[in-house]
């Protein structure tokens, strides 16, 4: 039976069942500092009824930008018993899209967590006139702190937040999360507290953690998927541990030793970079049996493996794989990947080493799973597992993946227009994602319907399945797959240059002291990589192939708005960026 009828009951919950004196654990000066059950419950009765004293009333919208820490949960459990709803912004957004949010929403009040993202805040407030109170995280000179929410709580009762907490329904909007915008304006995606419970629910099967469990949070907690995963973790009465930083995370799981964590598939492709860089570094024997179990994990399969097999992988985890589980601090039961296609040759590497990476699929407008591999229901690498509870897809005659159930949005904020392109007359949510079902059950998907396109004699190029091909090279660190109306697709490439330069110096050509241009623009480079181009090319029909291709200096990044904060690629603005290097490449 589940428990809980609104997101807020989920830390009540925790309390009642499985008080923690780990609820959150922050790095301070060194030393992980535990915050309770309990702390955590008293200081958002605090802010709630500070926001209150601050005249926030049901239905006003709020917003927080900040890295993942306890005060960002305890704002939000503190906004949602008083009936308000949470805007989060990510901190890595631009300034006109939080102009555009806070007067789309017409956000009353920010907490920021630094003195970066007040400036920024500060800059856009006369542009924003709904925004009466900015507040901050940190000590910010020239800031109200927001340690002044919970002092101004003297001034309401208790008695007054719980009146509010017994007014708020199920149904109730919770949150407006708005989407990272790889085109256009952000859109603001409505969700309640059962959208968001009933993926709570769903996922306590598929993930394989409970009371006690350490998990280690890093991926922005603004994104409903890592949001959705917290109330998971906080339902169960695991420990949740906050990263430091992306640069300390290997450093904090070694340190933790999680038992769960989430990443997105950019992450997990430069974590094994890292294992295949030490690999390199290895010689004689011990190069050769490393190599020989990376190639063994790379026919890994659920099904249809012999016993003759199976004895090899027990060897290659006991001599090698053993080495790669103790790097990720030796507990690790699994990575839940989302957000974009995992490889499906990490996928059978990682799940060989005993590393399970379990791949899930949702959108932000599905709270988000909608399906998910998992031990309880089976695995099929290169899919994204069976639909979760009570959710149901069905594909459409072009292939579009359609959904309902009551994890589906209540639409889009002041957008009745663009909700109306997104349901049908059924009620089918339409994700915009093309896939196919294998097995009848395990959901598959194939590409982005938007990302798929045609060539000027009428072919259909997939981009994303082949620029997760093409990235299995190791002098491939990113790639975007274009042509759209061309005689033939071409690619722009980011190389790997760390690996470049271990590949020249191996090769006894010095290119420590050149820069990624100099490297992006050497002969050498270039041929070496067409090497690789033209070896991938061979999987493809003629019609695919890549025919040309640009090396870019610089990896696509979020400071360029090139990625959104979950690391997919903005298609419209990397264009727009290297449209020189496209022409030329069309030219002739």
């Amino acid at each position: 039976m589940f428990y809980a009828k609104r997101l807020f009951d989920v830390p009540y919950h925790q309390v009642k069942n499985y008080p923690n004196a780990t609820m959150f654990v922050t790095k301070v000066s060194g030393d992980w500092i535990g915050t309770s059950t309990q702390q955590f419950l008293d200081e958002v009765m605090l802010v709630s009824r500070g926001l209150i004293a601050l005249n926030i009333q049901k239905g006003d919208r709020v917003s927080v930008s900040a890295n993942n820490r306890v005060e960002w949960n305890i704002f939000d459990i503190a906004v949602q018993q008083i009936g308000a709803i949470l805007v989060p912004l990510y901190p890595t957004s631009s300034e006109s899209d939080y102009s555009f949010i806070i007067n789309n929403a017409s956000v009353k009040l920010i907490v920021v967590s630094n003195k970066e993202l007040f400036d920024k805040v500060e800059k856009i407030r006369p542009n924003t006139p709904s925004l009466s109170s900015v507040f901050t995280f940190d000590e910010v000179e020239g800031a109200t702190n927001w340690k002044s929410i919970h002092q101004l709580a003297a001034n309401v009762e208790e008695s007054e937040v719980t009146k509010r907490m017994a007014e708020v329904a199920p149904e109730d909007m919770v949150t407006i999360i708005y989407t990272s915008g790889t085109t256009g304006n952000p859109k603001g995606v409505m969700l309640s507290h059962i959208n968001l419970l009933s993926n709570v629910e769903a996922c306590i099967a598929p993930i394989p953690a409970s009371q006690g469990s350490k998990v280690l949070s890093f991926l922005p907690v603004c994104h409903v998927y890592e949001r959705m995963l917290h109330y998971l973790y906080m339902y169960l009465g695991c420990s949740i541990y906050f990263a430091e930083s992306m640069e300390t995370i290997g450093e904090n799981i070694r340190e933790v030793k999680p038992e769960v964590f989430s990443a997105v598939p950019r992450l997990i492709e430069k974590v094994f970079d890292k294992i295949m860089a030490k690999g390199d570094d290895l010689s004689g024997i011990k190069r050769k049996l490393f190599f020989w179990a990376v190639a063994l994990a790379e026919e890994y399969d659920f099904m249809g493996k012999s016993a003759w097999y199976t004895f090899k992988l027990t060897i290659a985890r006991k001599l090698i794989f053993k080495k790669w589980q103790e790097a990720l601090g030796g507990n690790v039961r699994a990575i839940a990947s989302g957000s974009a296609a995992l490889q499906p040759r990490l996928a059978r590497i990682f799940f060989a080493a005993g590393l399970p990476i379990l791949e899930g699929y949702g959108l932000s407008e599905t709270s988000p799973v909608v399906s998910v591999n998992c031990f309880v229901k089976g695995i099929r690498i290169g899919c994204v597992g069976q639909l979760i509870e009570k959710v149901e897809v069905k594909i459409a005659e072009d292939g579009e993946i359609l959904v309902k159930g009551p994890n589906v949005m209540m639409g889009y904020f002041e957008n009745e227009e663009a909700t109306k392109e997104v349901f049908d007359v059924d009620g089918w949510f339409h994700t915009g994602d093309i896939g196919m079902f294998q097995e009848d059950k395990f959901l598959k998907i194939t590409d982005r319907k938007k990302e798929i396109f045609k060539t000027s004699g009428g072919k259909y190029i997939v981009p994303q399945a082949m620029e997760n091909k093409f990235k299995e090279s190791r002098f491939i660190e990113q790639i975007m797959v274009v042509g759209e109306g061309e005689k033939f697709p071409a690619a722009f490439i980011v190389p790997n240059f760390a690996y470049i330069r271990e590949w020249a110096e191996k090769k006894g050509d010095d290119f420590s002291t050149l820069s990624n241009a100099e490297i992006a623009n050497s002969e050498l480079v270039f041929d070496r990589i067409n090497l690789e181009v033209n070896e991938y090319n061979q999987q493809y029909g003629n019609w695919e192939q890549l025919k040309k291709f640009s090396l870019l200096e610089n990896e696509f990044s979020i400071a360029a708005s090139e990625l959104t904060p979950t690391l997919k690629l903005k298609r419209k603005r990397i264009m727009e960026n290297y449209q020189h290097l496209y022409s030329k490449m069309y030219a002739n």
